[in-house]
């Protein structure tokens, strides 16, 4: 039996494992034996703590999906006015955390997988739903309501896409050189669609001076 306190570790150690492991492989064709030797422990030990392969994939999903939203979360929390919140989000989209080799082959296992996996569909449903909302909920102080939902969706695209440019060893889709393309995008679209007056929506407020 697990030593009483060691569960949490071994999770954790198990999950991490996980992601390595798919990411390398780049497929779900891995075994549980093989997660569990990353992780240092013995497949027994493995499947006490996980009762499938499938269950360890998904407590991988929800863990990239969750230390996503962490990002997401602190580096709003620093943003000054709508300009930096688009950056923020963008930012954690593309930061070297979320390009790192196995983690950008666990997230395009996780897409392939979602085609006819359920709870592999939900999950990324509410990563993409989160996306969008946090990338609409800042035009929307820039831009009309209309706009901001097409310009959302227009820079979720960009994201996804550059994660698949950056599997394929597009040297153009390094993490600075995607922030920035996104970035550049969403200015772009800010000043075509930006109207001219309306009580200052659309323009850029006092704090966001200087961050474009």
């Amino acid at each position: 039996m697990p030593r009483v306190g060691q569960e949490p570790l071994r999770r954790a150690a198990l999950v991490s494992a996980t992601i390595h492991e798919i990411g390398r492989a780049g497929s779900l064709d891995v075994t549980v034996s093989q997660i569990a030797r990353t992780a240092g422990m013995s497949p027994a030990l493995a499947h006490y703590y996980f009762d499938s392969k499938n269950a360890l994939f998904l407590a991988a999903m929800r863990h990239i999906l969750s230390a996503f939203g962490t990002s997401v979360r602190r580096r709003l929390r620093q943003a000054r006015g709508p300009r930096e919140r688009l950056r923020a989000i963008v930012g954690a989209s593309l930061g070297q955390e979320q390009f790192e080799t196995h983690v950008v082959g666990a997230w395009l296992v996780f897409y392939v997988e979602a085609q006819r996996a359920p709870e592999a569909a939900r999950l990324l449903r509410i990563y993409a739903r989160r996306l969008h909302s946090n990338l609409r909920h800042a035009l929307r102080m820039l831009v009309p309501a209309a706009a901001a939902d097409t310009i959302a969706r227009g820079a979720a695209a960009m994201i996804d896409g550059l994660y698949i440019r950056h599997a394929l060893h597009d040297a153009l889709a390094s993490p600075a050189a995607a922030e920035r393309l996104v970035v550049q995008y969403l200015d772009r679209m800010v000043e075509c669609h930006a109207p001219e007056s309306g009580g200052g929506r659309g323009r850029r407020s006092s704090s966001d001076a200087g961050t474009s």
